[in-house]
């Protein structure tokens, strides 16, 4: 079929569609986490995407509307899911897309590499007679390892379209729009001329259950039945409103096959779809008998090993959280842009233009004042907080896109498995590095509600942010043995708090799975990308926050609520032997962790704290409060009762942990 009769057939099937639902092609995008899914979506649906969640949970689902010549679609990118048993949060999201979106076409992107664990989903999907594309993604590290695939003869046995593609570079793309159109012209539903068996007694009870199936589901009726006859529970609860026989019928059949000596339908089901996409390897995949280890399987090894992937960490920690974070981006870059552009370029120009055209003096405290919009919320955003944030936005890129950081999952999942987490958990872990609020909404990846109130919890309490974090290490840098003091007491703290919060939140240990993806060179346009849309997530969601909390400050002082607030503070910061100026540093903690460090910074800059105290200020701070943005993102993941909860307990904390700290270094006579 020619590309014009492809297009006009596209241009009719659109019309008459729209003619009579009002709606565009709607794609949804499967696949098994890291598999190039999300280069994907980019990639044939541009940047223009809405994020948000799936209604009724807390996991997200990203859209994007764009027209492929005459076509105009929906892209839904779906989170990353095994098969359409579900385990996960994430699975149900992407099972119940596929139940109630009413998709006209999925495109389940698979791993090159591992078709054999990629393929029982296909099956899956082409049973339950979805119209399906199979992106056939990561070629280019298929063909590198000598693994040949016979593309025809796999789109020819499977019955559905076979598209070849690199998601990182967009090879393949073109071809995979094309295959969109012809789908939407014709329909691509599977045409396999067999279909699937799980062996005699099992087809027989699946018929059965399958007969008592509603004929719209979303699914075909026959994957509705296996589905039920795996215990799933969801399905059983859809079908059981349709029809209450169902959750009975699925009882008999179970006690038929196991009275014909059938192990279970779930285990013959799975055996069966691995064998068959086995088989399906077999006949269209020639792979070299003994594949000889590549440099960057090799690189692998080393970082998964805990005798050579912990130094590894221990260096990448090193250069890239305390060199070009710490360092560079909050000592070098903060000072030029701090210094060099607002404290003498923009903050005078503002108060000598801006400065006579506001007579009224609280409106000109509000705007240029010492705790003003522009003179202290733009320049602690801009100017301390994004220098920042932006190095470590683009440290975390380089090491998302290179491979690493499922690698750093393995490396430390018996440690995290301590605090009672497991290896996935590293992600949001190391994400909170950048942002605890970006972290905290990540913890929906999570397998267990328990995990995620273990996640949140620490990443409140032990986790500083890139901004907060990179102006403590520019303060403490100077001081090697107390930036060591702070750094261990905080791993203190992160250990023994997760590990008595794992015996008193109830729930099960967490098991822990998670595919490898290759180690890749970092390819800059994916990382700039990603760096760009994380700042512009910054200027939208944060920046404002900053400008709020001026607000906030402003009215405290012009209402007296500022002042009595120090005043409560003034115990407290005297418990931990600070002076009484260091209240307006915890004070500024309560509108955002990093707010309280920048004043850290003005107090250490003006001589006001001595080593000890500056060192007993950064731990405590460091423990404080969750910024505002944290708190209510908090609020809306864990629920405001445990959200108060983990408050309470994490202000105690803080300030308990910060007089140890004061009183220790009292009795030991160390003076820093």
């Amino acid at each position: 079929m020619g590309a014009k009769t492809v297009a006009a057939d596209a241009e009719i099937a659109t019309r008459e569609r729209e003619d009579a639902q009002d709606r565009p092609f709607r794609v949804a995008v499967v696949g098994n986490p890291n598999v190039g899914k999300s280069s994907i979506f980019n990639r044939i649906a541009g940047r223009y995407v809405t994020v948000s969640n799936y209604p009724g949970t807390t996991v997200t689902v990203t859209r994007a509307r764009k027209r492929l010549r005459h076509l105009e679609c929906e892209f839904i990118d779906t989170p990353g899911a095994y098969s359409l048993l579900p385990v996960t949060e994430e699975e149900r999201v992407a099972r119940r897309v596929l139940l109630e979106e009413g998709a006209d076409l999925v495109l389940h992107v698979v791993d090159a590499k591992n078709l054999k664990r990629m393929l029982p989903m296909t099956l899956q999907l082409i049973e339950a007679g979805l119209d399906l594309v199979v992106v056939l993604n990561m070629v280019d590290e298929a063909e590198r390892r000598g693994i040949k695939i016979r593309v025809e003869e796999l789109e020819r046995r499977l019955g559905v379209p076979v598209v070849p593609t690199v998601g990182i570079t967009g090879k393949g793309v073109k071809q995979l729009r094309t295959a969109i159109e012809r789908a939407a012209a014709s329909g691509g539903r599977a045409s396999r001329s067999e279909s699937l068996s799980y062996g005699r007694v099992t087809d027989l009870v699946i018929e059965k259950v399958a007969r008592a199936m509603p004929a719209q589901s979303g699914l075909s009726p026959r994957a509705l039945a296996c589905l039920a006859l795996q215990g799933d529970e969801e399905v059983l609860a859809r079908l059981d409103g349709a029809d209450g026989r169902v959750r009975e019928l699925v009882r008999e059949a179970r006690q038929q096959c196991r009275a014909s000596g059938v192990r279970s339908p779930n285990y013959e089901i799975s055996m069966a779809l691995r064998r068959a996409a086995g088989s399906l390897v077999a006949d269209t995949v020639d792979e070299p008998e003994e594949a000889p280890l590549t440099g960057a399987e090799r690189l692998s090894r080393v970082l998964v090993s805990p005798v050579t992937g912990v130094p590894v960490f221990a260096a990448v920690l090193y250069f890239g959280l305390y060199r070009f974070v710490g360092v560079f981006g909050a000592g070098t870059l903060v000072d030029w842009i701090e210094n060099g552009i607002f404290a003498n370029r923009v903050n005078p120009w503002l108060v000598a233009h801006l400065g006579p055209l506001i007579s009224w003096k609280p409106l000109w405290e509000l705007v240029l004042g010492e705790y003003g919009v522009l003179t202290l919320g733009v320049r602690y955003a801009v100017a301390i907080v994004l220098p920042v944030v932006g190095t470590f936005f683009l440290l975390f890129a380089i090491l998302e896109d290179s491979g690493y950081l499922p690698r750093l999952a393995l490396l430390i999942d018996r440690l995290f498995k301590a605090v009672g987490l497991n290896g996935r958990a590293v992600i949001p872990i190391v994400l909170g590095f950048g942002c605890d609020t970006m972290a905290t909404i990540v913890t929906r990846t999570l397998e267990s509600e328990r995990e995620r109130i273990i996640a949140t919890f620490l990443l409140a309490l032990a986790i500083p942010c890139s901004a907060q974090l990179g102006v403590i290490l520019g303060l403490l840098s100077a001081h090697g043995a107390a930036l060591a003091i702070w750094a261990t007491l905080l791993t203190g703290v992160f250990l023994v708090t997760g590990f008595l919060t794992a015996r008193i939140v109830p729930g099960e240990p967490p098991s822990f799975y998670m595919e490898l993806p290759p180690l890749r060179v970092p390819q800059p346009l994916n990382v700039l990308i990603k760096v760009y849309s994380r700042v512009r997530w910054y200027f939208w969601e944060v920046f404002p926050l900053f400008i709020l909390a001026s607000v906030l400050i402003w009215l405290g002082q012009l209402t007296g609520t500022f002042d009595l607030a120090l005043d409560l503070l003034a115990p407290l910061i005297g418990f931990l032997g600070l002076p009484k100026e260091a209240s307006v540093a915890f004070l500024f903690g309560f509108f955002r962790r990093d707010y309280g460090a920048a004043g850290l910074f003005d107090l250490a800059k003006e001589g006001v704290l001595d080593g000890n105290q500056l060192l007993v200020a950064a731990v405590t701070l460091t423990l404080f409060m969750p910024c505002v943005a944290q708190f209510l993102v908090m609020c809306k993941e864990r629920g405001l009762k445990v959200t108060l909860i983990m408050s309470a307990a994490i202000v105690c904390l803080a300030f308990l942990v910060g007089g140890a700290t004061m009183a220790s270094l009292r009795a030991l006579g160390v003076s820093l």
